[in-house]
This record gives C-alpha cells, sequence and structure tokens, in this order.
C-alpha cells in the first residue's frame, strides 16, 4: 500500500498528479489532516496526538510506502519528523511545493520528491 499524508495545505488534483508521475507510486490512500497547533501549548504532546489520528498500526507505520506533505510551520515539521522516525524507523520521503511564478492568487507546484532518509544516509559519510 501507498499512503499519502497531508499535513499541509489541501492538495489539488494536478498537485496529486505530480506527486504519483515524479514518485512512480500510486497513491492508494490520502490522508487529509492539518497541523493546527495551540502555540501556548508544547508541540511534542500535540504532534503524538496528531500522528495518533492517522489509522496505521506499528507494523504498517514499519511496512508501508508513506510519503508525507509536511505542515508549512518549521517547527512543527521538525517536531513531526522526529515522531515519524520514531514510528518508522527511517525518514519519510516528503513532498516539496514551489510557488508558481507570476501567479496571481499564489499557488504552488509540486517541485520534487526529497528522500529524506536518502539525505541522511549520504549525510553520515561526511562525519
Amino acid at each position: 500500500m501507498s499512503i499519502l499524508i497531508n499535513f499541509g495545505h489541501p492538495l489539488t488534483e494536478t498537485q496529486l498528479q505530480k506527486i504519483i508521475e515524479i514518485s512512480g507510486i500510486a497513491l492508494e490512500r490520502v490522508v487529509y489532516l492539518p497541523a493546527k497547533f495551540d502555540h501556548m501549548t508544547g508541540f511534542n504532546q500535540q504532534v503524538q496526538k496528531l500522528v495518533d489520528e492517522i489509522d496505521l498500526s506499528a507494523e504498517e507505520w514499519q511496512t508501508e510506502k508513506i510519503l508525507i506533505n509536511p505542515p508549512s510551520l518549521n517547527s512543527i515539521a521538525i517536531a513531526l519528523l522526529s515522531e515519524l522516525h520514531g514510528r518508522m524507523g527511517y525518514f519519510p520521503s516528503c513532498i516539496r511545493l514551489r510557488p508558481v511564478q507570476g501567479a496571481n492568487p499564489p499557488q504552488f507546484e509540486v517541485a520534487e520528491i526529497l528522500n529524506l532518509q536518502e539525505i541522511r544516509d549520504q549525510a553520515r559519510t561526511l562525519r
């Protein structure tokens, strides 16, 4: 199974098609779970609660192909990636969106799929 978990803004059909094209995998399930946090409360517990809302078993977290669209706020994204790494045992791949030049109102297109685990593994060779 391949699962896209969208923690950010809603994705358009065009964006979803581009994700399929770039990744080369069919998305069997798309979970939309926007990360809206209370800034007056610690993010650790909010991230854990957010991820708990996703209907995946411990085995599925470790074995399914999971792609994420991270939230826009960097501190939530960082905490979320740490939580996901703990559950998955590796970093998930992430969608990178970029602004479409000259678009009014602002629009975003899928730029690439970031293989965070590959980035991490390559960085380890530099230690």
